[in-house]
């Protein structure tokens, strides 16, 4: 007998009004701790969307002759991809549950019902009533839906229906109104998870409940207190965290607008902090506004425009940001490379002064044939740029050419002395983070820019076959055991995480939604080759990947949380890695190839809202770095100082960007590439 309450959910306790929700459904959260704001209850709501903004919530509780309801408020099913509503509840341990709902059709137009065995909001089964009178059981699965049975079952938007599933094993019942309409035996029933009340139409929620028996009951304990034993003993593995430097920002903070170099020379970091504004519309056309340059203990060394005490208005920008801290000139100092007011401006890194300065290229192109931009006409007559690459096109000794950018079309390369190289007008969308890659080992960069390959004279060589949506952060390497031959792992959204050769050939691929981070690293190191750890953001948020070098799925886990920024940590000087995922402490830190959290963040106020990770105390370990508009704090080993033996090669800071595939490989040799250029030419895939 299923007499143990798991969970009984009337809403009472929920104020009328809206269910929490990211206001500006903005891409703060690709790579930010977004919180929305106000009571939760024991729900989830793991959905987010562009097309959402500005028009409300997707859940709001309402009051009907005193009764309290949760009532879903979207219709929108098909952008950026397939979007299934969802508003969790439970804990990954439940199985064998019995979960009712009682719901009313406030419309037909779609779906509404129940989930159970939930791993994540689109990695579940559900049972729900369609438009077309039928009672169906689904399992979800990134882009697909599997109908495992369905009947007919007429209903209509007046009346409600009690929605039950009974899960017992392998097998689930299905009833409405106390009978039984559906039966399916699967494996994904035994293998359990969370619930949730689910539908792409308006339609009301009232009594929510979940039951199991019990002996189910202590199981669901048991699993619980087991979980918990392996991650404190995963976290004992490991060297705990302390904080290290505490910094206040002031009112010159920003959000993820910040860059790391050595301004003085030598080995002392420095930080540099931009603050932007938008022009026109959103995002489309980011400016710097100020810039501040402080060492690590908050001293400031120059400053440039105006700081706001607007911080957090200004900081809550999602473009890249055109500003970068390297050595160009090859003087033992880095300088500071930057877009300021329709310049590109290099800056002595110790003191802010000009070195050289340059206006940025006229937009000269016709703009109807302008691809992204707001209202079908570019804003301004010079190129307001939206990110900054160093590149080594000319086979220098060492990089010293530039790569700008406007927001989705067009690409620059410039030279150290800020003249232009050559220029590319994409026809398709170019992406937020071109690569820079030596891919034929002569010396000279060539750049991934979107989904094409350009040499190092601007030519275009091969495309990958997809024309849709956009890359949004690229990783190269040689990470596939006995192969040495060169790979590129790309998340473009709506196209999903692919691995394509250096041939312009997709060797693997998977739709998984909305595909948004990747990074590369020895993650299992009990498995040969590297890992990959992908997340997706728009549509389905907080759903992390981890695949083998091949591109095989290993696991896959919803952390309920967004800005999941998935770099690798050398954070045990081992010769592996663990993934940063945010700063939060309760459910955020750095988790080991099983997804298991391997080092926690110390409850002490720290700011959640941006993390890094890089090192900063030269023991060749990685520092943890989390800010926000206010404060910086900075974190490492507990066990520090402590001289390492293993330095991995990592994603070089100065090419530093919010969308940055990033990557931590054992040497140099995962760099080196010698694909066939002449090949490439030949084939010219795609163009």
């Amino acid at each position: 007998m299923k007499n143990i309450i798991l969970s009984k959910e009337d809403f009472q306790d929920f104020p009328i009004g809206e269910f929490p929700y990211d206001r500006d459904h903005s891409a703060m959260g690709e790579y930010q701790y977004v919180v929305e704001e106000g009571y939760h209850g024991n729900w989830l709501d793991p959905v987010c969307n562009f097309t959402y903004n500005g028009t409300g919530p997707s859940w709001i509780i309402t009051n009907q002759d005193g009764i309290h309801s949760m009532e879903s408020q979207r219709v929108e099913q098909g952008r950026p991809h397939r979007i299934f509503p969802t508003l969790e509840t439970g804990s990954p341990f439940w199985r064998d549950v019995e979960v009712s709902v009682t719901l009313r059709r406030l419309s037909q137009k779609g779906m509404a019902g129940l989930a159970v065995s939930l791993n994540h909001s689109i990695d579940t089964l559900v049972f729900y009533l369609d438009g077309r009178d039928r009672a169906i059981c689904a399992y979800r699965h990134k882009e697909e839906v599997t109908v495992l049975s369905e009947t007919m079952f007429p209903h209509d938007c007046d009346s409600y229906y009690r929605l039950t599933v009974d899960c017992n094993g392998e097998e689930a019942v299905f009833f409405i109104d106390g009978k039984e309409i559906l039966r399916v035996k699967d494996k994904l029933v035994a293998r359990g998870g969370k619930a949730a009340i689910t539908a792409d139409c308006p339609t009301r929620f009232r009594d929510f409940e979940v039951r199991v028996s019990e002996e189910t009951a202590e199981r669901i304990r048991t699993a619980k207190e087991e979980a918990d034993k392996e991650e404190r003993e995963e976290r004992e593995r490991h060297p705990a965290i302390k904080l290290w430097k505490k910094i206040d920002l002031r009112n010159f903070g920003t959000s993820r607008q910040v860059r790391f170099g050595h301004l003085c020379g030598g080995n002392e970091w420095h930080v540099v902090l931009a603050q932007m504004q938008k022009r026109v519309s959103r995002d489309a056309y980011g400016f710097i506004s100020c810039l501040t340059a402080i060492d690590l203990d908050g001293n400031v060394l120059w400053q440039l425009g105006e700081p706001s005490e607007q911080a957090q208005t200004l900081g809550k920008v999602s473009a890249d940001v055109p500003l970068q801290v390297y050595d160009i000139d090859g003087d033992g100092r880095d300088e500071v490379i930057v877009g300021w007011d329709f310049e590109i401006r290099i800056l002595d890194g110790a003191t802010g002064r000009v070195k050289k300065a340059a206006k940025t290229p006229l937009s000269d192109d016709e703009d109807a044939t302008l691809i992204g931009v707001p209202y079908n006409r570019y804003a301004f007559e010079r190129i307001n740029p939206d990110g900054i690459r160093i590149c080594n096109f000319r086979g220098k000794e060492r990089p010293a050419d530039l790569l700008i950018k406007d927001r989705y079309c067009r690409v620059y390369a410039l030279d150290e002395n800020l003249d232009l190289l050559w220029k590319y007008k994409s026809p398709t969308n170019t992406g937020h983070c071109p690569l820079p890659v030596d891919v034929d080992g002569d010396g000279r960069d060539e750049v991934l820019v979107g989904y094409r390959l350009l040499d190092s004279d601007g030519q275009p060589l091969w495309s990958y076959p997809i024309g849709e949506d956009h890359t949004d952060e690229i990783v190269a390497g040689k990470w596939m055991p006995g192969d040495d031959n060169g790979y590129f792992a790309c998340v473009s959204g709506t196209q999903g995480f692919f691995i394509g050769d250096f041939y312009g050939n997709i060797v693997a691929r998977d739709f998984i939604g909305h595909a948004q981070r990747v990074s590369v690293a020895n993650y299992c190191p009990e498995r040969e080759g590297l890992e990959i750890a992908v997340s997706n953001f728009w549509g389905h948020q907080g759903c992390i990947f981890l695949y083998d070098s091949h591109g095989e799925q290993i696991w896959e886990m919803q952390n309920e949380m967004n800005g999941n920024i998935l770099a690798p940590v050398n954070w045990d000087g081992d010769q592996s890695e663990l993934i940063l995922t945010n700063a939060d402490a309760v459910k955020g830190g750095l988790i080991n190839g099983r997804g298991v959290r391997a080092v926690a963040f110390p409850d002490d106020g720290h700011p959640v809202m941006c993390c890094e990770a890089m090192d900063l105390t030269g023991d060749e370990r990685d520092e943890l770095i989390v800010w926000d508009y206010h404060s910086m704090y900075i974190y490492t080993q507990e066990d520090n100082p402590g001289k390492q033996s293993y330095r991995p090669v990592q994603f070089p800071a100065y090419n530093a960007s919010n969308y940055r595939g990033e990557y931590s490989y054992p040497d140099a040799s995962f760099l080196f590439f010698q694909a066939d250029k002449e090949r490439m030419k030949r084939e010219r895939n795609n163009l």
